[in-house]
């Protein structure tokens, strides 16, 4: 089985595409890469170059598996950056048509926007379309806070604020929400899953990542996702099913960002980019452990 993702692609560093289709495979994932930019170079070094791709390619390159007989074997599809909104409509086809050939697919949006600190960086049109269109056809749905709020009005200074604003994106139609990113205490980080049977929330010490690390948001969704399916029956999920893939999920994120930042230091090297190469391990066998702790429902 696979998963198609659709999202940006960097020559150089990880965003997108580049961090996400990796820790899929390591974790026995096949992927189906379509990449709907191509840069030399995340976004976050202030220069960049290279192209939005033309949403008509990924329209052509979907329709292309379909005339392959494959897009069967497909079992979720993955969006992130789009690039611009017209690319939200070739998700929209690429999912219907994949849900035509395997009903049971899943469809895991991760709704690039923006960032507390930096606000949003996508064209406009794109959070209108991922607020009116993709989040709804989505079952599950991975917004860090800053995104979370541009999705729902809600500005979460509490976790009860939290709550309510994942309230409203089940509402909105997914089953599963993840909040990639959520800071509630100095010094701490932290993730809010639920199903809307259970919410969970786990938490993790802060690196001393500056800015952030560009790429930790897609990383996190593709091993969420890739978990997420490991741990249970698409068809039938239960809550065990989503404390686990937090868990592990959470465990794996840390521990290669915690590599990246020692691997930083001793090159001297800013921004920090993922070191997924000599941390990969972290994302089959993470060497810490988080516990996830239910807080509702």
């Amino acid at each position: 089985m696979a998963v198609l993702s659709i999202q940006s692609h960097v020559v150089f560093g990880y965003a997108g595409n580049t961090a996400a289709v990796f820790p899929l495979q390591r974790l026995g994932r096949e992927v189906w890469a379509i990449n709907t930019v191509e840069f030399s170079n995340h976004t976050g070094y202030g220069a960049h170059r290279g192209k939005v791709l033309e949403a008509g390619l990924v329209s052509e390159l979907v329709t292309g598996l379909e005339e392959r007989g494959v897009l069967g074997r497909c079992e979720a599809v993955l969006s992130g950056y789009l690039g611009d909104a017209a690319a939200g409509e070739a998700v929209i086809d690429a999912v219907k048509k994949t849900r035509a050939k395997s009903p049971g697919v899943l469809y895991c949006c991760d709704p690039v926007m923006g960032d507390t600190g930096r606000g949003f960086y996508v064209k406009s049109g794109i959070p209108e379309m991922f607020k009116n269109e993709l989040v709804p056809l989505a079952d599950i749905v991975c917004p860090n806070q800053f995104e979370m709020e541009a999705l729902t009005g809600v500005k979460t200074e509490t976790l009860r604020d939290a709550v309510k604003a994942v309230d409203m994106l089940h509402e909105a139609g997914p089953s599963v929400v993840l909040v990639t990113s959520f800071r509630e205490t100095d010094g701490e980080i932290g993730m809010l899953a639920s199903d809307k049977k259970n919410i969970f929330k786990i938490s993790t010490p802060e690196l001393p990542l500056g800015g952030g690390v560009a790429g930790t948001g897609d990383m996190t969704t593709a091993v969420f996702l890739s978990r997420y399916l490991e741990e249970g029956n698409i068809q039938s999920p239960d809550s065990y099913q989503l404390e686990k893939a937090l868990e592990l999920c959470t465990a794996s994120v840390y521990g290669v960002l915690e590599a990246s930042y020692n691997e930083s230091i001793t090159e001297n090297s800013m921004p920090v980019e993922l070191n997924f190469i000599k941390s990969q391990n972290e994302l089959v066998s993470p060497s810490l452990f988080f516990k996830a702790v239910r807080i509702g429902r």
